[in-house]
């Protein structure tokens, strides 16, 4: 009997293999229009002479509110310069990041199969790292210059656990956040358990389109706070459900345990020990928990409900 169970362990996951191979052919043979225009670099190169051209390329880069004059003296600005200079250090081989958004531009073509290539346009942005990555339906903006590195000098004065996902391993993951958030339906967010399914989604997201990136990468989490998550997953859910958090609207839960934090909040002593947004990742998993369980395409999962999701996840966290 314990042979012919291990008859049929191998034959499901030889069956699994096989079926990723042919999902990762199709979306390797689907052709998208991917060329970045590196508009930070054209802005960094221009003078008086070239700047009417190039506004003219890029109407939509220039506020009607400046004549040229302003352009011109950013251009000329010494600050301006240097963020140029240290911009083209990180970024100045754009090829494997480049290769990296052709990639995932060939899942969300698979999964949305109307889903058009914007034009994609790299920009400095004066460090707004609020403001990373911006897509509309025909460009993406990505600011090179939020993408320098943890450590880098120009990001001195900002809080580390901001800072931490300022590397360019992140360009392509805030990318796909960034479309997440466009194809997620759900209205309803009013309970701590509707914002954790929300972002839960946007992992998930994630999960599909970038199926080679590190977890790690994907919530931006260093290796030894996503470890600390998964260790600890089952006191974190015990500590939801205990204190009666999952259905409770009160308006400090999302900065306590989903909004950006050097650390969640459980008003312990652990706390310091803790990575933030955790009811972020424990979202993560009961959506991932659903999608085993579930024949649910993904277009399915992002307009579901949070209470469908949770109700028919089944979710038993790692102990």
């Amino acid at each position: 009997m314990n042979r012919f169970y291990s008859i049929l362990l191998i034959a499901s996951v030889f069956m699994s293999c096989n079926s990723e191979s042919k999902l990762k052919k199709e979306i390797a043979a689907i052709d998208v229009d991917v060329t970045i225009e590196r508009f930070d670099r054209l802005f960094a190169n221009a003078n008086e002479t070239s700047l009417p051209e190039l506004k003219q390329a890029y109407p939509f880069m220039f506020s009607k509110r400046y004549n040229d004059s302003v352009w011109i003296n950013r251009i000329n600005d010494t600050l301006q310069q240097q963020l140029n200079n240290e911009v083209d250090k990180i970024h100045g081989d754009f090829k494997d990041t480049e290769d990296d958004i052709y990639s995932f531009y060939q899942h969300l073509k698979y999964y949305f199969k109307e889903f058009r290539t914007p034009r994609i346009i790299t920009v400095t942005s004066d460090v707004d790292y609020r403001n990373k990555v911006i897509v509309t339906d025909s460009i993406a903006l990505i600011a090179l210059d939020t993408y320098l590195g943890a450590s880098h000098d120009f990001y001195y004065d900002i809080y580390d656990y901001i800072k931490l996902n300022m590397d360019k391993d992140q360009i392509v993951p805030d990318l796909a956040f960034s479309y997440a958030e466009n194809y997620i339906f759900q209205p309803q967010r009013k309970t701590l358990l509707d914002e954790m399914i929300y972002f839960g989604k946007t992992l998930y997201f994630k999960d599909v389109m970038l199926p080679d990136t590190p977890d790690e990468i994907k919530i931006g989490y260093t290796k030894d706070q996503l470890d600390w998550a998964t260790i600890n997953e089952e006191n974190i859910w015990q500590h939801f459900v205990e204190n009666e958090m999952l259905f409770s609207t009160d308006s400090k839960l999302p900065s306590r345990f989903i909004n950006p934090a050097p650390f969640s909040k459980f008003n312990l002593e652990l706390d310091g020990e803790s990575p933030g947004r955790l009811g972020q990742y424990i979202g993560w998993q009961i959506v991932r928990a659903y999608a085993d369980r579930s024949d649910a395409s993904l277009k399915e999962i992002l307009n579901m409900s949070a209470e469908d999701i949770f109700n028919n996840a089944k979710y038993k966290p790692r102990k």
